[in-house]
């Protein structure tokens, strides 16, 4: 009886392991697509906010891959390319300082975050506003290289990741959302 216990133990030990595995890895993800106008879950526009401010703006690009999940605002990733002249999108868009791009799934290949960081450490890359507060407390920051390849993800702002962490939003910041109980 002990080894049939013992077994037991062992494979729901092995099962709850993939379960959770599979969890974090490949259930919630979703593929995202381009809209104009978007209006739901899974569909998405790529904008970039002017150097002199104001609202983000639409831009045009083409070969878009995405995924996203409803389960958190962090797990937006997205590959694409920049239809506009690159050199002249870092004259006009505001650039975004201490962008980090967040590992994502190894099964999304088209978006490596640890490339994508050095390459921005490096200067082969800049970082540029995509758009502040998407939601509340994180910006969509894209990556742009020379030949035109953008990425994209979402960063936590100085406001969430004060917010977030159960402290009073900080000067300058707008008032976060009503929790929901």
């Amino acid at each position: 009886m002990g080894k049939f216990l013992v077994l037991l133990t062992v494979f729901s030990a092995i099962f709850a392991g993939g379960a959770i595995y599979y969890l974090q890895v490949y259930a919630y993800y979703e593929p995202v697509t381009l809209s104009d106008n978007p209006s739901g879950p899974g569909e998405t526009r790529i904008t970039l906010t002017p150097l002199a401010g104001g609202q983000a703006t639409p831009v045009a690009v083409s070969d878009f891959e995405g995924i996203d999940a409803a389960s958190s605002p962090l797990r937006f990733r997205a590959c694409f390319k920049l239809d506009e002249n690159p050199a002249a999108a870092r004259e006009t868009y505001a650039p975004y300082p201490g962008a980090v791009p967040l590992i994502g799934p190894r099964w999304f290949d088209c978006f490596d975050a640890k490339a994508i960081g050095a390459d921005l450490e490096s200067g082969k890359a800049v970082a540029l506003m995509g758009q502040e507060n998407i939601t509340y407390g994180i910006d969509r920051v894209i990556a742009l290289y020379d030949d035109g390849r953008a990425y994209a993800w979402h960063q936590l702002n100085h406001c969430g990741e004060v917010v977030y962490d159960g402290q009073p939003a900080p000067e300058g910041c707008p008032p976060p959302p009503e929790r929901k109980p």
